[in-house]
């Protein structure tokens, strides 16, 4: 990092990045080697872009790192430009898409961004790209970095050409040993160097890449059914396990949608006989096994898994999940319920939303709603706590938050005043009937 970054004593790092993710070895310890300033962000602070910018222009932040999904909530905030102090910002942890790039060089032109690419497997990273405005639809990774080597490889094991794709294998001084305790996946993953005579090792990635024309890496997407979302590296099969040890449950199948805000897993599962499936209550039992970002967003519940003609389950035949609550959706009737779900719609790319649908439901997620919360403060003109969007995660709710005149009561009233007003209506008629009698 330093042969290729050159941080020097002026420089000031933002370390923000989880301690569990290997990227913030580099955070704490780059400059402290080089006797550059370390700012330790509070926890959270990383999915709050004004807290971010507070941070950046409060230190003088230079170098700063981000996963692809959370850059892109960064550069969709307001204010942004008065980062003037950032010098580099660094991306990996999952694939950097066009878009997010060309907001980068429109809204931060004073800043270098680099993407970098690396499994943990071989600690961290290891290949870096430093980004320009290419005309390119596919953001590089580049070249490897010192003491690593990549190689595209065909099933053979053979040298794919320029320009054909194959599986990316990595080898060095980087590498891990393997998996604890795990000697089969260690040998399948980490498998013997063909170009090597020393008895070392390559690294498997799983990864599709090829060899561009001017030798740069592009990553072209997972081999197998293990993805990335949001930064995390998601083994399907382990949720399906998890899936198929839930009372009722016959088959599970478990996918990575694209969707507006970028990824989402989708479960579908069928039942076993005379049992039925709730998908709600299902999703809490696994919401208790499993971290929050290995949890479907979506599960849908299906009479029995499509199959092919080999008798496995037929990924592309697997239905389009219907937006929960559709069928029962709850209008806005108020100006300030109509603005939230006008940015939802937006936000999650969604035709329509109700008041009382829960934003986790229908497809979103912490960073969208980091979104949410930039768009209520551009167009609202509410400056409301990620936490408290959090908590109310229903437009209704959200809307109760904002306008303190409105609560659950209010939006009944309406309702309520027209049954007042029948009663008072049949109260006057019988006093004027009693009246008449006497």
């Amino acid at each position: 990092m330093q042969d290729a970054y050159a941080l020097h004593e002026a420089d000031t790092v933002l370390q923000k990045t989880p301690f569990s993710f290997d990227v913030s070895v580099w955070e704490f310890f780059w400059p402290l080697m080089q006797g550059a300033r370390l700012v330790v962000a509070q926890p959270g602070d990383h999915r709050e872009p004004g807290k971010l910018v507070e941070l950046i222009r409060r230190h003088g932040v230079s170098t700063i790192h981000f996963v692809p999904s959370m850059l892109q909530a960064f550069v969709a905030h307001e204010g942004i430009e008065a980062c003037k102090s950032l010098k580099r910002i660094v991306c990996s942890g999952e694939a950097l898409p066009a878009e997010a790039q060309a907001r980068v060089f429109e809204r931060l032109p004073g800043a270098g961004l680099y993407n970098l690419y690396g499994p943990t497997e071989a600690a961290i990273d290891v290949t870096h790209w430093r980004c320009r405005a290419d005309g390119r639809n596919h953001v590089a990774i580049g070249r490897a970095i010192a003491g690593t080597k990549t190689y595209v490889l065909d099933d053979g094991l053979n040298l794919t050409a320029q320009g054909l794709p194959g599986e990316l294998y990595l080898g060095g001084i980087g590498l891990a040993r393997g998996y604890l305790d795990k000697s089969a996946l260690t040998s399948e993953r980490f498998v013997a160097d063909p170009f090597s005579d020393a008895g070392e090792r390559l690294y498997r990635t799983g990864d599709l890449v090829r060899w561009r024309e001017d030798g740069e890496l592009e990553y072209l997407g997972r081999i197998d059914h293990q993805v990335k979302i949001r930064g995390f590296r998601i083994e399907l099969g382990e949720i399906e396990a998890r899936l198929l040890a839930q009372p009722g449950v016959r088959e599970a199948v478990v996918v990575a949608q694209q969707a507006a805000g970028g990824a989402r897993l989708v479960a579908y599962v069928s039942a076993a006989a005379s049992q039925a499936i709730d998908a709600a209550q299902l999703k809490q039992q696994l919401s208790r096994a499993l971290p929050e970002h290995m949890v479907p967003g979506v599960i849908v519940v299906l009479q029995a898994l499509p199959l092919n003609a080999n008798g496995k389950v037929d990924r592309k035949a697997l239905p389009q999940p219907e937006t929960p609550g559709a069928a029962t959706r709850v209008a806005p009737t108020r100006d300030i319920e109509r603005s939230i779900c006008a940015i939802w719609t937006q936000v999650l790319g969604l035709d329509d939303v109700g008041i009382h649908d829960n934003f986790f439901d229908i497809g979103g997620h912490s960073l969208l709603l980091v979104q949410v919360q930039s768009q209520i403060k551009s167009q609202l003109g509410f400056s409301v706590p990620l936490v408290d969007l959090f908590r109310h995660p229903t437009v209704a709710a959200q809307a109760h938050c904002l306008s303190p005149a409105y609560t659950e009561e209010t939006a009944m009233q309406p309702a309520r005043d027209g049954a007042r007003r029948q009663r008072e209506a049949m109260l006057r008629r019988k006093k004027a009937a009693e009246g008449m009698h006497r």
